[in-house]
Formats: C-alpha cells, sequence, structure tokens
C-alpha cells in the first residue's frame, strides 16, 4: 500500500478521508450550533441603546436619545421585542390596537342583522375597511420588525408606505359613491382619479431613497397631496349641492375634520414635534411618531362616522330622482 501523497490509495485510506471528513463536517456542525446558541442568548438578553450606537440604518430620529432596540436579527426577538419597554413601543401597540378595533367593527359591521344595508352597500364599506386594516396592521408589522436587518427594514417600510395609500384610497371609495350617488360620470372620474394618484403613490414609496430619514418631509408632502385632493370633489359636491346640502348629503362637515386630523399628525411627523423642542425628553413616550399614530385612528373612526351618516341619509331620501341625475 501507499501513503497518502502516493498514486494508488488503497481501500483503507480512502476510509480514513472519509472518517476525517465527517469529524470535521460533525465539529464545523457543533461550532455552528454553538455560535447560534450563543447569539441567540445574546439577543434574548438584549438591552436598549442609544442613538449614537446604532447602525446608520437604524438611525431615524436623532431627537430620540435613548431606549433604541439594537439590531435584532431573529423575527422571534422582534416580535418578542413587543412587550418591551423601547421608542418604538408605543408605535407597535397604537396600531396594533387600532387594526383589532378595525377587525372587530368589520366583523360586527357584517354580522349585523338590524342593518338595512344590502350587499353591495357592505362591500363599498368594506373598501374603506380593509384599507383601515390593511394600513395599520402592516405599520404594526413594519414597527415591530424594523430592527431585524436593513435589508428587512427597508422591505416592511415599503410595505408600510403601501398600506398608508391603501387607506387613502379605501377612505375615497364610499365618501365618493355616496357623495356623488346621483352624478355617476362625477364619481367615476373622481374615483379614477384616486386610483390613478394611488398607483403613482405606491410606485413612488417603492424607491429606497423614499424612506431615508433625510426625504421625512417628502414623505409627509406626497400624502398630504394626495389626500389633499378630496378638496375638489368636495368644493363640487358644495357648488352642485349647495353648502347646507353638502354637510348631509356628502358629511363634509367630518370630512373636514378627518383631513384636519390626518394633516396634523403628518405635519408633527414631518417636523418632528414635540421631540425636535424638547430633545431626548420624549424617547419612549409622546413623540411626533406616536401621536401621528393616534390620530391617524382617530381620523379613521371620524371618517367611518362620517360615511355612516351619508349611508343613514341616502337611505332615507330613496333612490335619484331623474332631474337630479341630469344635474
Amino acid at each position: 500500500s501507499y501513503g497518502f501523497c502516493g498514486q494508488n490509495i488503497t481501500v483503507s485510506c480512502k476510509k480514513k478521508k472519509i472518517l476525517m471528513t465527517m469529524s470535521y463536517m460533525r465539529y464545523r456542525k457543533k461550532v455552528t450550533e454553538n455560535a447560534q446558541k450563543h447569539y441567540q442568548k445574546v439577543w434574548e438578553q438584549w438591552k436598549v441603546c442609544d442613538f449614537k450606537s446604532l447602525p446608520d440604518w437604524l438611525q431615524d430620529n436623532d431627537y430620540l436619545h435613548l431606549g433604541h432596540r439594537p439590531p435584532l436579527p431573529s423575527f422571534k426577538e422582534c416580535f418578542r421585542s413587543i412587550f418591551r419597554i423601547h421608542t418604538e413601543t408605543g408605535n407597535i401597540w397604537t396600531h396594533l390596537i387600532g387594526c383589532l378595533m378595525f377587525i372587530m367593527v368589520t366583523t360586527y359591521f357584517w354580522v349585523r342583522t338590524d342593518l338595512v344595508f344590502d350587499t353591495k352597500e357592505k362591500i363599498i364599506f368594506t373598501f374603506f375597511f380593509v384599507g383601515a386594516i390593511g394600513c395599520l396592521g402592516l405599520s404594526f408589522t413594519f414597527h415591530t420588525v424594523s430592527c431585524h436587518s436593513e435589508t428587512v427594514g427597508k422591505f416592511f417600510s415599503k410595505l408600510d408606505y403601501v398600506g398608508i395609500t391603501l387607506l387613502i384610497v379605501g377612505s375615497f371609495v364610499p365618501w365618493l359613491y355616496y357623495g356623488f350617488y346621483c352624478e355617476y360620470l362625477a364619481y367615476v372620474i373622481y374615483l379614477s382619479l384616486v386610483i390613478t394618484l394611488g398607483v403613482a403613490s405606491m410606485i413612488v414609496s417603492l424607491f429606497d431613497q423614499f424612506s431615508q430619514p433625510e426625504y421625512r418631509s417628502i414623505r409627509a408632502s406626497v400624502f398630504i397631496c394626495f389626500g389633499a385632493t378630496g378638496v375638489i370633489p368636495a368644493i363640487h359636491s358644495a357648488v352642485s349641492m349647495g353648502w347646507l346640502n353638502s354637510i348631509y348629503q356628502a358629511s363634509l362637515g367630518w370630512i373636514i375634520l378627518m383631513g384636519v386630523l390626518y394633516i396634523g399628525g403628518a405635519v408633527l411627523y414631518a417636523l418632528r414635534i414635540p421631540e425636535r423642542f424638547y430633545p431626548g425628553k420624549c424617547d419612549i413616550w409622546f413623540h411626533s411618531h406616536q401621536i401621528f399614530h393616534v390620530l391617524v385612528i382617530c381620523a379613521a373612526f371620524v371618517h367611518y362616522h362620517g360615511i355612516s351618516e351619508m349611508a343613514v341619509y341616502r337611505m332615507s331620501v330613496g333612490e335619484c330622482t331623474s332631474e337630479v341625475e341630469v344635474s
């Protein structure tokens, strides 16, 4: 027989090489498992850190000094962090609770037997419900897993912006349906405009730059401008129906209140108020993003109340007359 370096390797040498290879593979597996256990233990024992200790991709708001989550490259640990106190705790829970509330409202709306809405009317409302649940659910998920990794954070931030677009489009559908119930052409034109702008907003939000901290004001402006297009059909409604009639038929009072809440929250978010004036004092509670979240939920419920009043008004006056349809 020849040695290891010989040209004719014996069967025993082959077995020896196989055993050595298997031994090495077991060693590598054990090292990998030990490393995974070590990092898992580190993740489970993580502590909040200050803003300067964060990697660049997690540095979003420099007015929040302490209480940040470190990178947690484990979805399990990200979701376990829901029950810890940190800068994202309020952001997570506000929209998690809001999402669950709208799921309950949607379920109750569909199973109620005392409502006189037919299936078509319920479907119109469901566009809004889906938009609200989608927006709040995607927002909650993003804020939960944003610290996982840069790739995961960017991906879910895009879904978060898509959710905002869904809420805006979903809010328009029932309002335009009831507001222009007797003006079908106007309804189709405005709905087409909203869908087109919604698709454009989604496309813009898919660019990586859109989620960068320096583009915060641009993000807010895009969604404010999108929502503000509702001013056009609102003016149309007031002119064609008269101001007093539009208050009831188009629920303009509630729509205006909803707009104030949405825009007010977006402005606070863009300008980072109040933490801009109290740096380090709003690290955990009452910073701009949390306030924005609360105002979004309030605005969504205000809108639900408004479109409910519009639906009740429509049922009380009955179908359109030929004179109204012509106008």
